[in-house]
C-alpha cells in the first residue's frame, strides 16, 4: 500500500537542480530565479483524489487530479506548455508521466523518513 502524503514538506537542498531545469527546456533567467526560491510543497491526498500544491514567493502552482488518470496539465505559468500528466504509484514512489512537445518529461517523488525526494525527468 502506498504512503499518505498528505502534509507540508520544506524545501532543504538541492542537488543538480540546474540540470534538471535545463532538461525541462526552462530559459536561463528563470533558471536563475527558480534556484533562488525555496519553496514549500503541500500534499492532499483523499483516496484517488491528490491535490500537490508547490508555494513559493514567487509564484505558486496547483495540480488536482486522479491517481492514474490522464489530464491536460497546463504549465503555462512555468514554462508556457500544455501537456498530457498521469500520476500514478510504483510501489511508494509516486510518478508523473508528462506526454507532450518535448519527451522524457516527468518526475517520481518519495518519503524518506519525514523528507520529500524529488527526481527529474532525466531519469524517469
Amino acid at each position: 500500500m502506498p504512503p499518505n502524503l498528505s502534509g507540508r514538506y520544506t524545501f532543504v537542498s538541492q542537488d543538480n537542480l540546474d540540470p534538471y531545469l535545463k532538461a525541462l527546456d526552462i530559459n536561463m533567467a528563470l533558471r536563475k530565479i527558480v534556484k533562488l526560491l525555496k519553496p514549500e510543497k503541500e500534499f492532499v491526498q483523499d483516496g484517488e483524489h491528490m491535490v500537490i500544491r508547490t508555494l513559493t514567493t514567487f509564484r505558486n502552482y496547483t495540480m488536482d487530479f486522479m491517481l492514474g488518470v490522464e489530464f491536460e496539465e497546463d504549465l503555462g505559468s512555468i514554462d508556457g506548455r500544455k501537456c498530457q500528466t498521469t500520476v500514478s504509484w510504483e510501489g511508494e514512489t509516486l510518478v508523473c508521466v508528462q506526454k507532450g512537445e518535448v519527451k522524457n518529461r516527468g518526475w517520481r517523488q518519495w518519503l524518506e523518513g519525514d523528507l520529500l525526494h524529488l527526481l527529474g525527468p532525466q531519469a524517469c
